[in-house]
């Protein structure tokens, strides 16, 4: 099997497992339900999710305790992408070839959507608690139990951090600050600090939280942080390349938004070659630390060396 096949095998078993926590639209508030299915059921690469579960398998995870964690991952990223897109931020009317959610359901819709995917997420990955109760892997082992239940909450923890302040939304905060700024100020130190929180912390989030669930040990997940990092901001990189490099059809978004909103962008300021350059060098780094685990999983490293050459 190809790695294109392995890869939209993957890909389909994460869009199954988001659609089995995804609301029914029923109900006074059916309004929500479907504009957060809307959002969620775009599409999109699902890397996260299957970030997450490679990683869980990297560590030698089975079973089913993972996908209430790769729902609300994806959740997450949705939802950010619901507010990303708003006219107060981003402007945005297309995302995966199709009108945004505020385009459609109107920006008020859209807000609450956002805030109702957030909650969803969070309701969902705490579900993963019952099904230790059933999971037949730890049977009558209470260590063990113990040790999963200690997993989850830890795994919850990440979610929360990578998601919050000091991950995802910090990130979105300096980048809302950077457009305010005059163009020689906005530093590459500066965008570097964007795009690890805004694009790379939930690729942190995935891949720590793929392992804690495995039962990796602290090293090895602290590890497995700094690879998620490259990687995320490599994607970020990259993202920047296709902005200015692509066109709405290969994209499923309109181009040029970085310029047309007057935003400094890694492109801008280092140039095409250079940002070329370094996708590659963060992706190398990122192939090398993973390879030094004492498990291996050819697929994730596939799918790492497939984003420096990915075209949408």
């Amino acid at each position: 099997m190809s790695f294109e096949e392995s890869l939209a095998g993957r890909v389909s078993e994460a869009e199954a497992v988001l659609k089995r926590y995804l609301p029914k639209e029923a109900g006074f508030q059916k309004e929500v339900l479907a504009a957060m299915n809307y959002s969620a059921l775009a599409g999109g690469k699902r890397l996260r999710p299957v970030l997450m579960k490679e990683t869980y398998r990297l560590f030698g995870g089975s079973g089913d305790l993972v996908e209430p964690f790769m729902a609300a991952l994806e959740m997450i990223h949705n939802y950010s992408l619901v507010h990303d897109d708003l006219p107060s931020m981003d402007n945005d009317e297309y995302r995966r070839g199709r009108k945004t959610t505020w385009y459609v359901y109107g920006e008020g819709m859209a807000v609450l959507a956002g805030d109702a995917l957030l909650n969803a997420a969070f309701e969902t990955a705490s579900s993963a608690f019952d099904l230790l109760e059933r999971n037949e892997n730890v049977g009558g082992d209470s260590d063990r139990l113990v040790r999963s239940y200690r997993a989850v909450a830890k795994a919850l923890s990440i979610l929360a951090h990578k998601a919050g302040a000091y991950g995802m939304i910090g990130g979105q905060c300096a980048d809302i600050r950077a457009e305010e700024l005059p163009a020689e100020e906005v530093t590459e130190e500066l965008l570097l600090y964007i795009h690890q929180n805004k694009t790379a912390a939930l690729m942190e989030a995935a891949m720590m939280i793929g392992a804690v669930l495995a039962g990796a040990e602290d090293e090895e997940t602290d590890r497995i942080e700094g690879v998620a990092r490259r990687i995320g901001i490599a994607f970020q990189i990259q993202d920047d390349i296709l902005d200015v490099t692509s066109s709405l059809e290969v994209l499923g978004k309109r181009t040029g938004s970085d310029e047309k909103n007057h935003k400094v962008t890694y492109v801008s300021l280092n140039g095409i070659e250079k940002s070329q350059k370094d996708v590659e060098r963060l992706s190398r780094e990122a192939l090398e630390a993973l390879r030094s685990f004492r498990g291996r999983n050819e697929f994730l490293e596939q799918l790492v060396e497939s984003l420096i050459s990915r075209r949408k």
